[in-house]
């Protein structure tokens, strides 16, 4: 796979209009390699080469406008206005694309081709040149990208860019907003692409390309998710299902549940029945084009259910192979929480399923903490991962009780193992703040699925706030200045209607709405549009599975599963941030079953990695 922005695979189509607005010629390739080249006099052009044809064409770079708000979903569009034509770009491997049009931005920037362009006589030339004497392009020094970063942070402050002429006095036919920017260039400088994958990243992310089944593990704060979300970006969309166990983390990474993709309900049922619960057209359809099957949260996919679905994808896809040939993503620590007991059942982890040995081909596990900074700190978590307190960790999280943490006004979020208790909790708090409510209704772009909405998403459908209310952020606002996912703070006034909240970071932020986007089983989107905070005197361990939390307080007493006392531990960024009430060695434990897989997990880890001492062979 290429990965210097110079190449790009996806879906194509080419729409070429007359004056008048007629469609003169249209060609479509499901399959197509674009390249970035240089013609003899250093223009630069997009050649594009069908897979299955000999067909090639040629487009100079030049007075085009690019549309890419739709990226992230794989799709943009280049209108090459002197031309007429544009090029429609879908189904393309999202970091593929973006490092794509981000090479076309900065050598357009940097390059030569505007000034041959503005010279008369190279303009005639260039009508005229033999298009065959072509060469590719090099790759973006980081010089050109440093110039370019620089110019497109200055696009917020400019409408004439490299690629867009300023608006002149003449009347031109009205393009969406989108077109007048190099298409959003700053957006190209925000993509999660710009952030290199370690060492251990970058081989399950390899293992992926070479068509593996994987399942990847590792500790809290590992970077799982950051490397799911790389992942997804390096997999064409249209043919990628991502999922997760449950409603909360889906949206995280922008997929559905994973019982919304297989079709079958609750999957309670008896295979036949799942059989025919899949069978309906739409869901059928969904399973046929999936050829990549990306599940987060694994650890709380009982084996029963994986099992079923493993048969529901050999049954619906008519194929005999393991998943019915689709590309398994898995990603999961199952020394966190487990699967959701069903009528006091005792429910089988996925990998003690029948089919999992037979779906997994690779096993990785990330090693390296990013959450947490201090060493004390990561190897305290690390044993109690697994179950092991010390008579030294018990000390250090006893310790902790005496912690002041507040700052600022801003209180401890209480981690409770129950959701009734903290809706008690977080009412009560509010009940007793003196002043007057401020109630936010969510915008549901359905009402008939607000009930989907509210299980997926974690920000409310309907907020109560008032002067004093301790929040939570629920989205990333601006990282630089600590307006994350899982940022705490406390609402301080109104403006105008608006929280004017006061977070840890000490940051001071007027809280707009914001809009939430989830993907539901039939593709199509839903969205709701809310004020970004939730109470937060109190939040759900569960519901805490992968947020940083700024100060964190909890009691452990009414754990009631393996793993929960370690999910809550992990949420904090450091002990002087964490404090533990009358804290119990047996609040923690862990299932023997899980220590066991990992033993299994880590000896054949440890095993693969071995070099063979022998005879060197000859070189034929």
């Amino acid at each position: 796979m290429e990965t210097d922005g110079c190449y790009l695979n996806c879906s194509i189509t080419l729409e070429w209009i007359s004056m008048q607005g007629v469609t003169t010629r249209k060609v479509n390739y499901r399959s197509a390699q674009l390249r970035l080249i240089r013609n003899n006099i250093r223009q630069i052009l997009i050649q594009i080469q069908a897979d299955k044809t000999k067909t090639v064409f040629k487009l100079l770079l030049h007075n085009i406008n690019i549309l890419n708000r739709f990226m992230h979903e794989g799709k943009a569009t280049i209108k090459f206005n002197e031309e007429g034509c544009t090029l429609f770009l879908f189904n393309a491997p999202e970091s593929q694309l973006t490092s794509f049009l981000k090479t076309i931005f900065i050598k357009m920037t940097n390059g030569k081709s505007d000034n041959v362009i503005k010279n008369p006589l190279a303009k005639h030339l260039s009508a005229n040149v033999n298009l065959g004497g072509t060469q590719d392009i090099s790759p973006a020094t980081t010089g050109e990208m440093n110039v370019a970063k620089e110019k497109a942070l200055l696009m917020g402050t400019s409408r004439k860019t490299i690629t867009t002429p300023s608006p002149s006095n003449i009347r031109k036919r009205k393009l969406p907003s989108e077109f007048h920017k190099v298409s959003a260039a700053k957006k190209l400088y925000t993509s999660s692409t710009t952030v290199k994958l370690t060492e251990e990243q970058n081989e399950v992310l390899e293992a992926v390309l070479r068509g593996k089944n994987i399942f990847f593990t590792g500790s809290a704060g590992t970077g799982k998710s950051y490397l799911l979300r790389r992942i997804i970006g390096e997999l064409p969309p249209d043919v990628t299902t991502i999922t997760a166990s449950t409603g909360v983390a889906a949206c995280h990474i922008g997929g559905i549940t994973l019982h919304q993709f297989a079709g079958i309900g609750l999957g309670n049922s008896n295979l036949e029945c799942c059989y025919k619960l899949a069978s309906r057209p739409n869901i059928a359809a969904c399973w046929r084009k999936t050829k990549y099957l990306i599940i987060d949260e694994i650890s709380m996919v009982d084996s029963q259910l994986f099992d079923k679905i493993e048969a529901v994808a050999r049954h619906i896809r008519k194929s005999d192979k393991p998943f019915g040939g689709i590309q398994l993503i898995l990603c999961g620590d199952f020394f966190q929480l487990p699967p959701v007991k069903k009528n006091d059942e005792k429910s089988k982890f996925c990998f003690e399923s029948e089919s999992w040995e037979k779906c997994v081909h690779y096993n990785f596990e990330l090693r390296t903490v990013h959450r947490q900074k201090d060493p004390t700190f990561v190897q305290l978590l690390n044993n109690i991962r697994i179950g092991r307190v010390t008579d030294n960790i018990k000390n250090i999280l006893k310790a902790t009780a005496k912690q002041s943490i507040e700052k600022d006004g801003i209180l401890a979020t209480r981690l409770c193992s129950h959701v009734r208790e903290v809706d008690e909790i977080n009412e009560s708090q509010l009940n007793n703040l003196e002043g007057i409510s401020k109630i936010y209704i969510a915008q549901d772009s359905d009402d008939s699925m607000t009930k989907t909405l509210n299980q997926q998403l974690s920000v409310p459908g309907k907020l109560i706030l008032k002067v004093g209310a301790q929040v939570m952020l629920l989205k990333n606002i601006n990282i630089n200045d600590g307006l994350v996912n899982g940022a705490r703070g406390v609402v301080t006034k109104f403006e105008n209607d608006i929280p004017v909240v006061q977070f840890c970071s000490g940051k001071v932020y007027h809280v707009k709405s914001e809009k939430w986007t989830v993907r539901i089983a039939n593709g199509n989107l839903i969205s709701r549009k809310q004020i970004p905070l939730k109470l937060a005197w109190a939040f759900s361990i569960h519901k805490s599975q992968g947020l940083t939390l700024d100060c964190v307080e909890m009691n452990l007493s009414k754990v009631f599963d393996a793993g929960q006392a370690y999910v809550a531990l992990s949420r904090a960024q450091s002990l002087e941030t964490l404090r533990v009430i009358d804290f119990n060695e047996d609040q923690v434990w862990v299932n023997t079953n899980v220590l066991q897989f990992y033993k299994k997990l880590r000896r054949n880890l440890f095993n693969s990695k071995l070099i063979p001492l022998g005879k060197k062979s000859k070189m034929k």
